[in-house]
């Protein structure tokens, strides 16, 4: 029986495997068929025409690298024989991988990598007028400085590691409506005092109990004062000073309990998709993502967004080669120029570090280079025009779509940007999002504190594997089961859902995983948001 196979683009030499395939195997695609030279996973991409040494590998109709040697009809094209023009030091060293000195060797080198090509890079052209989102309204917690909520909980936040003990015994006991979360550091940080500052005044925070030991450089007298101006109790507890551990921990628990009644009965407000706002991000991404869930979100979020929402996408560092797509979408100049600038500093920023945004398990999963990673995940961001670029902790200035930048600026001094999935997320909900869609396709369990996390699984076989963690099945695409259109509906009626109230499958699981770390950021002093 002939295995079947997807050709994204009519400029494409290659295909993507929708189910595994033998050496051997006839391999059927849109418009052609193949016998596969080499047995194949899922994701995985086969050549459909010769490529030649040094000649470009084209996928989603945009190149995704440079071939490492001659590549013949059938034959499985991955890091043994694919390069990426960008990050040359990918360290895979899985079945039929090259050395990392032979890669690196023989990839070709430019100091100004040539754009991608201008084929757009999603898998079939955007709707016309979206669909009509439900009009089901929220009833959402209102705040003193004018935020609307979708949670009302209490946060519990040690302002260093040393702490961590404490607050998390604190709030141990009290239920899902008391979450705690904290920086590790005691080195001082603005980023970190914005971050922690975010997320104490999140709409979805009604209360705050600062931890600190004492001796920490975090500023927890400011921290306190600016979480009082935006209306909502704040305690602090210093562990030098109430008695140590048994002392602070029922000093603690007292507060957040009264702190408990204080909110009990925060007045509610209706709220409708104009009153969201939405992020997006990917992790344990593979040869599935750029083809269901990222583009399903994508489409979620044109809806969305022709509904008045507010929608951000995740992260810089992660689109390297996908500038020139993203200027033409640019609302304004000042826009373009804010998106150019950006990505050229995640694209210095990763030269010098000698790395990109990939990991083994991308690998594994039918992904081979930075350039075809990006293009996978650059599908979430849809077709909308973008109005800006965010720095984390900078909120919008208007509703629209929104680049985050994650990449420190100046130059490397703390390593990877974000060093796990949960720093993105964590970051997305400190610039404000009510809640984040987390596309994955090798799969993930985690959630987040203070913000729901909503999972979309790319992968049918992964969605097999993990159907408890996930709220949407986008595997279904490859499997027939249903349409982009249809999962991109079903993404939208999710998001409202927990949005009024429903648990995603994170938070009934428990999952409130967070990263906070250290990163340095030329924050304007004047605007909030660089259009």
């Amino acid at each position: 029986m002939a295995k079947r196979a997807l050709l994204l683009n009519d400029a494409d030499n290659c295909v993507v495997a929708v189910e595994p395939v033998n050496a051997g195997d006839e391999v059927i695609f849109e418009g052609g068929r193949l016998t596969a030279q080499s047995s194949i996973a899922l994701g995985h991409k086969l050549a459909i025409r010769p490529i030649a040494k040094k000649a470009k590998v084209v996928k989603y109709g945009a190149s995704i690298g440079s071939a490492r040697a001659a590549i013949a009809p059938g034959e499985h094209i991955h890091s043994h024989n694919l390069a990426s023009d960008y990050i040359t030091g990918f360290h895979f060293e899985g079945a039929g991988a090259a050395t990392t000195a032979e890669r690196v060797a023989d990839a070709p080198r430019s100091d100004s990598p040539t754009p991608l090509a201008e084929a757009p890079a999603r898998t079939t052209p955007p709707r016309g007028a979206p669909r009509i989102a439900p009009d089901r309204l929220i009833s959402g917690y209102l705040r003193k400085d004018g935020r609307v909520g979708i949670r009302n909980r209490i946060t519990v936040i040690y302002l260093v590691e040393c702490a961590h003990h404490v607050a998390r015994q604190i709030a141990e006991g009290f239920g899902a409506d008391v979450e705690y979360l904290g920086f590790a550091g005691c080195y001082p940080s603005d980023y970190a005092h914005r971050l922690v500052r975010g997320l104490a005044t999140h709409p979805n925070v009604g209360g705050v109990v600062l931890v600190s030991l004492g001796c920490e450089c975090f500023d927890r007298v400011r921290l306190a004062a600016e979480i009082e101006a935006s209306g909502r109790p704040c305690a602090t507890v210093v562990i030098q000073e109430n008695r140590g551990t048994i002392g602070s921990v029922t000093e603690g628990r007292r507060l957040v309990g009264e702190m408990h009644e204080q909110i009990a009965n925060a007045p509610r407000k209706a709220m409708t998709l104009a009153d969201l706002v939405i992020g997006t991000v990917c992790g344990g991404s593979d040869g599935t993502s750029g083809i269901t869930g990222n583009p399903a979100v994508g489409r979620a979020f044109d809806t969305l967004l022709a509904h008045g929402a507010t929608c951000l996408f995740e992260e810089s560092g992660e689109l390297i080669g996908c500038e020139s797509h993203m200027m033409e979408r640019a609302a304004t100049p000042a826009a373009r120029d804010a998106i150019e600038s950006a990505m050229r500093k995640a694209s210095q920023y990763y030269s010098t570090m000698g790395l990109g945004s990939f990991s083994d398990g991308n690998a594994v999963g039918g992904l081979t280079t930075q350039e075809e990673k990006s293009l996978g995940a650059y599908a979430k961001s849809g077709a909308s025009p973008i109005a800006g670029v965010l720095l984390p902790t900078e909120h919008p200035a208007q509703a629209g779509l929104y680049l985050m930048d994650v990449v420190p600026d100046g130059e490397p001094r703390f390593g990877y940007p974000n060093i796990c999935d949960t720093a993105e997320i964590i970051e997305l909900i400190a610039t404000g999002c009510h809640l984040v869609v987390f596309t994955t396709g090798r799969g993930s369990v985690i959630g987040s504190a203070i913000a729901p996390v909503i999972k979309v699984c790319n992968n049918p076989e992964t969605y097999r594997n993990m159907a408890d963690d996930m709220d949407v099945d986008a595997g279904r695409i490859i499997d027939g089961g249903a349409t982009l259109d249809e999962v991109a509906d079903e993404i939208v009626t999710r998001i409202v859902e927990v949005a009024a109230g429903q648990p995603s499958c994170g938070e009934r699981l428990g999952h409130v995983e967070y990263a906070l770390t250290y990163k340095r950021f030329d924050y304007p002093d004047t605007r909030a948001c660089r259009l």
